[in-house]
């Protein structure tokens, strides 16, 4: 009984019993107290600043309204022309025309203006806006008629309405304002001005109240009455004559709804915004849903647990085992973890050692063999000495100078200097293309008296170009091909051009000659050796040399570095060296 208390499978079991539901319970909790906060004051400080962000523009917008509307009944001329009365046509003519001139000036000044009506007390009327308008012969009688006349110069804010008031022409939405025109010499109103513009911006700035998709917005005068809804189904709209002027925003919530409203600026209209109560429960609705899934999960995950807790004791012993199969295979990188029985560890932990201390003793012999093989090079390498080859070349050199064999001795000075130059090699070593040149030029003197003057040199390079920084030995392998098999069996005499070229951040070292040039399919051959398609063939000749020197200049310039070869036969060879250099080098890398 007692070591089935304290066996590994009775107490995982336990311990994710507790924890696991514990954790839940507590987490659950605090999750759902915080988040209830959150969404309680988010929805306060959303209603706040959405009713705050209305009444701004609405301000806005009321401001505009009312100093478009003083541009009318504040303009002399206008009220002078409008106050005169005269029964010659031509002057009325005169004066229609000049009415219609002002109001046009002041429609063109805004693009949301659908139309503007002037209404005088005497009954003429002018209209601007829709060419084709057709009057409402009854306006007079009509509720907004009656408020401009009663508004004692003021502005008056009408609302937004399905169509024109006035013109029965015109059927798109507008919203309608105007006010009074005064003479101010016999301080008398002579008629009223009407405004009709498009509705969109205060819809806009109503449908900002909005707090959800099922949210009405109404617009409230003084007395309760609904200047305009979005509410298509008929419900009341909220009274909200009660609402103190002192108060910004208010906020009323009852078993069904939320109200926020505040009372707009400068007029006695009210904002407000009605929302169910049960889009604002949405993300509570959603959190419940939330915490029944994760309780789900983690009832499904304990279940999970305690199925795998029950194979613990099977599993360290068949991972042991794949180990052990790997290794017999030679794969010693692999290692065992596993908690388990005091038993079980100590034979997992034996295991990981023996492996590890195979595994060291296998470095150790490829580290002695690979000493061995070390050690037996430089044995080779030191029977020959370079200083030894230098010397010598130097005796012969002196030998031939005293016989006064001066071509010979040039020969063997021009060996000399290449074998210096040659043997002392660095990793991705560097060198100027001064030294290259001059080092090419020792190579050259050499193969001239082979050739016994049937090879002429150009070399066409700046002085300034003369630093540019290159890799060691890259002009060496491209022109002893050139010679070796373009210009060395010839029966006419070769030309061999070195000059170079620069492109943007591009220098490249053309080496040209005429000698017998390559087959196309050679060159296509050495182009996809080039290129990495395939190993140089045996039958590409040269083909090792330059495959070698391609890829030293891809690896120390990328991929924009390297060679590039045309040929054409019985003209002769071109090759192109590129070397890129660096952005903020100049032409030193």
């Amino acid at each position: 009984m007692r070591r089935g208390i304290h066996s590994i499978h009775h107490r995982l079991f336990l311990l994710f019993l507790f924890c696991m539901s514990g954790l839940l319970l507590i987490v659950s909790l605090l999750y759902y107290n915080r988040t209830t906060s959150q969404v309680h004051q988010k929805i306060s400080d959303l209603s706040t600043k959405n009713v705050s962000q209305t009444v701004g523009l609405f301000d806005l917008l009321y401001k505009g309204y009312d100093s478009l509307s003083k541009t009318l009944s504040n303009n002399f001329d206008l009220v002078r022309v409008l106050s005169e009365t005269t029964d010659e046509p031509a002057i009325q003519y005169i004066n229609e025309r000049s009415i219609t001139n002002i109001i046009g000036a002041v429609f063109y000044s805004r693009d949301d203006l659908i139309g503007i009506h002037v209404l005088t007390n005497k009954g003429n009327i002018y209209n601007y806006g829709n060419y084709f308008n057709i009057v409402d012969p009854d306006y007079q009688s009509q509720d907004w008629y009656q408020q401009l006349m009663q508004s004692s110069g003021r502005l008056m804010l009408l609302g937004v309405f399905p169509h024109s008031l006035i013109d029965q022409n015109e059927s798109r939405p507008v919203f309608a304002f105007g006010r009074q025109i005064y003479n101010l010499d016999e301080h008398k109103p002579i008629g009223v001005v009407l405004y009709e513009t498009d509705p969109q911006a205060i819809l806009s700035a109503l449908d900002n109240l909005k707090l959800s998709e099922h949210s009405q917005v109404y617009l409230i005068s003084q007395d309760d009455r609904v200047i305009f809804s979005t509410d298509t189904s008929g419900n009341p709209a909220p009274k909200l004559s009660g609402l103190a002027d002192s108060q910004d925003v208010a906020v009323r919530q009852d078993k069904q709804n939320l109200t926020v409203a505040s009372r707009l600026p400068l007029s006695e209209w009210y904002v407000a915004s009605v929302t169910p109560n049960r889009d604002l429960n949405v993300e509570m609705v959603q959190m419940q849903r939330y915490l029944l899934i994760v309780i789900s999960i983690l009832i499904i995950v304990s279940a999970l647990i305690a199925s795998m807790v029950s194979r613990t004791i099977s599993q360290p012993i068949i991972r042991l085992i794949r180990e052990m199969k790997q290794v017999e295979i030679g794969n010693f990188r692999g290692e065992v973890n596993v908690t388990s029985y005091m038993e079980i560890n100590i034979l997992v932990a034996s295991f990981n050692r023996m492996v590890h201390r195979i595994e060291e003793l296998i470095e150790r012999v490829k580290l002695s063999s690979v000493s061995e093989k070390n050690a037996e090079l430089q044995a080779l390498q030191s029977q020959v000495n370079p200083h030894f080859l230098y010397n010598t070349l130097d005796m012969i050199y002196w030998m031939l100078d005293e016989k006064e064999e001066d071509d010979l001795g040039e020969v063997v000075l021009s060996l000399s200097h290449m074998f210096r130059y040659s043997s002392h090699w660095e990793a991705e070593a560097k060198v100027t293309l001064r030294e290259e040149l001059e080092q090419i030029q020792h190579y050259l003197n050499i193969i001239k008296m082979r050739l016994e003057g049937r090879l002429q040199v150009e070399v066409q390079i700046e002085e300034r170009l003369l630093e540019i920084r290159l890799p060691k030995m890259t002009l060496q392998p491209v022109i002893e091909n050139a010679v070796k098999y373009g210009l060395e069996a010839l029966d006419r005499p070769g030309l061999l051009i070195v000059y170079t070229r620069e492109q943007e951040r591009t220098f490249e070292i053309i080496i040209q000659d005429n000698g017998k040039g390559m087959e196309p399919s050679t060159l296509e051959r050495l182009s996809r050796s080039l290129n990495g398609q395939q190993e140089a063939e045996s039958g590409t000749k040269g083909g090792i040399g330059l495959i070698n020197l391609h890829r030293r200049l891809k690896n120390m310039f990328g991929a924009d570095g390297g060679l590039h070869i045309q040929s054409i036969p019985g003209l002769g060879t071109t090759v192109i060296i590129r070397l890129p250099q660096p952005e903020e080098g100049g032409t030193s890398s």
